[in-house]
């Protein structure tokens, strides 16, 4: 039987000052509009028709292809019984954060790079050399003073016309450029602010347009790109992911073991629906996604602790120190983080999007350190550093592997 459904994707929201992530609505038919973005499957023959009749946006092989049809088209493709039809749905980024951007850094070396660097003092960030980051977004300002000069691939994902467009990755929204520099922000020309690798290279890769929104088959579109790319160019790299959602999409759970297995390290957030157990988002909570839990400062003490705010994986697993589905990997600083801004500002904004990178940065710093190493060394790398420095205290887990700051804080030194 044809099967109609609505394939599982993200709605990124950030209210009050967090990047959340929630459901979208899985499993309702879609209302009625004037094009869809729908995936196809069936027999290789009746597939091959439909290609050629409406174009193909993604091929994903035997998974099926995406194409972009108007109201009429969608209806001819739900009569036609050889053919699988699921319509896409969307990603959406629903809000601004709520605190103000700033012409100047209040700190070059914020508190999340004083953390990851375990020094208080530090004064400048280095490392990534010949590491390239994918930042999978809203774009990035890669004219930005401290992120200048670090753009290796700017490509966009979200255009309706073509699936693909090179040297345009704009931003718009904010959120990219605020992650693109928590990873690799050089300080620009003596004013700016320092991110944890400035020395890696940027693939900024835009999967949200400036609303906040896009689609899951662009987003899996884009991993597989940049796995291709890494194979292509020989090179090394992290992508990096700050989106989700509370269901499982297949094209990009897909699209990250396919990146896996070309030897890219990939990283996304575990979401913001905490503090409940079992409220780890998608993709971070794939087995071959380092999910990365938020970090908040506890200033009367000097610890850190998991913020309320950040998703929880499962406990039944805590203590065993493996990775399966729907656990938490890692943690790092994602309260009141700074970072640059799409309009060549700053602002500081809290959420998992925000501990992601960091995580990304350091994972380029180790590597560019240690270019011998594996994508799945370097994952042990990560987390034997997170098991030296665990989070204790206010996080509502036991010490150790626990389900929601998972192997721990992984750091520099």
């Amino acid at each position: 039987m044809k099967k109609k459904k609505v394939l599982g994707a993200a709605l990124l929201s950030m209210t009050m000052g967090l990047s959340m992530f929630t459901a979208g609505a899985f499993g309702q038919a879609p209302e009625a509009q004037d094009s869809y973005r729908v995936l196809i499957q069936g027999p290789t023959a009746e597939k091959a028709k439909a290609k050629d009749q409406y174009g193909a946006r993604w091929d994903f092989g035997t998974n099926g292809f995406t194409t972009t049809v108007n109201a009429k088209q969608y209806q001819a493709l739900l009569n036609n019984k050889n053919l699988d039809v699921e319509t896409v749905s969307q990603v959406k980024l629903e809000a601004k954060p709520s605190t103000g951007a700033m012409a100047a850094p209040s700190d070059r070396t914020p508190w999340g790079m004083e953390a990851i660097y375990n020094d208080s003092s530090i004064q400048s960030t280095s490392g990534g050399s010949g590491i390239k980051v994918a930042v999978l977004d809203t774009g990035v300002n890669v004219n930005h003073t401290d992120l200048a000069g670090s753009d290796e691939q700017c490509k966009d994902f979200t255009n309706r016309r073509t699936p693909l467009v090179n040297g345009s990755c704009t931003d718009k929204n904010g959120h990219g450029t605020h992650v693109a520099g928590t990873v690799l922000a050089h300080g620009g020309t003596g004013l700016g602010i320092y991110g944890v690798a400035p020395e890696a290279d940027l693939w900024a890769y835009k999967v949200l347009n400036d609303q906040g929104s896009g689609y899951s088959d662009d987003i899996a579109g884009a991993i597989q790109h940049a796995a291709d790319e890494a194979v292509r160019t020989g090179s090394k790299v992290v992508i990096s992911m700050s989106l989700g959602s509370s269901s499982k999409s297949t094209l990009i759970a897909d699209a990250v073991d396919y990146a896996y297995g070309k030897g890219v390290l990939v990283v996304a957030a575990a979401g913001n629906s905490g503090p409940g157990a079992d409220t780890i988002g998608y993709p971070g909570a794939l087995v071959n996604a380092v999910a990365v839990a938020a970090l908040e400062n506890v200033q009367e003490n000097g610890t850190y602790r998991v913020a309320d705010f950040s998703s929880r994986g499962n406990p039944a697993t805590d203590g065993d120190y493996v990775i399966q589905e729907r656990d938490v990997e890692l943690s790092a600083p994602g309260r009141a983080i700074e970072s640059t801004w799409f309009d060549g500002s700053y602002n500081t904004i809290s959420g998992t999007s925000m501990a992601t990178p960091h995580v990304s940065g350091l994972a380029a710093k180790i590597w560019a350190a240690n270019p011998s190493m594996s994508h799945t060394q370097l994952r042990a790398e990560l987390q034997n550093r997170a098991k030296a420095n665990d989070i204790l205290g206010g996080s509502g887990a036991a010490a150790g592997d626990d389900y929601a700051s998972g192997f721990g804080f992984p750091r520099v030194k």
